[in-house]
């Protein structure tokens, strides 16, 4: 980031942190030509899985909701056979 910010000099950055200036300048670049990209597709990827999660959730709810409605149903079709009997 101070690279990018270029509040100092890479040869200042470069010795502070042990690593060649050569490595400092293919970082920059590198972060300046894919940065936006990495940081769009994240988002994006994280929106759909959060909707496909969901569209699952609601599915189980669907369905869990009818097997409550069917048992509910058979529930006192039982009882009322038992009263019968």
């Amino acid at each position: 980031m101070e690279a990018i910010k270029g509040q100092r000099q890479i040869s200042e950055i470069a010795t502070e942190y042990n690593v060649h200036p050569n490595q400092i300048t293919t970082w920059k670049k590198q972060f300046l030509s894919n940065g936006a990209e990495v940081f769009g597709a994240k988002s994006d990827d994280n929106a759909q899985e959060l909707e496909n999660t969901q569209e699952e959730l609601f599915k189980k709810i669907g369905q869990q909701q009818y097997e409550i409605d069917w048992l509910k149903k058979n529930l006192n079709r039982l009882e009322s056979w038992r009263k019968e009997k």
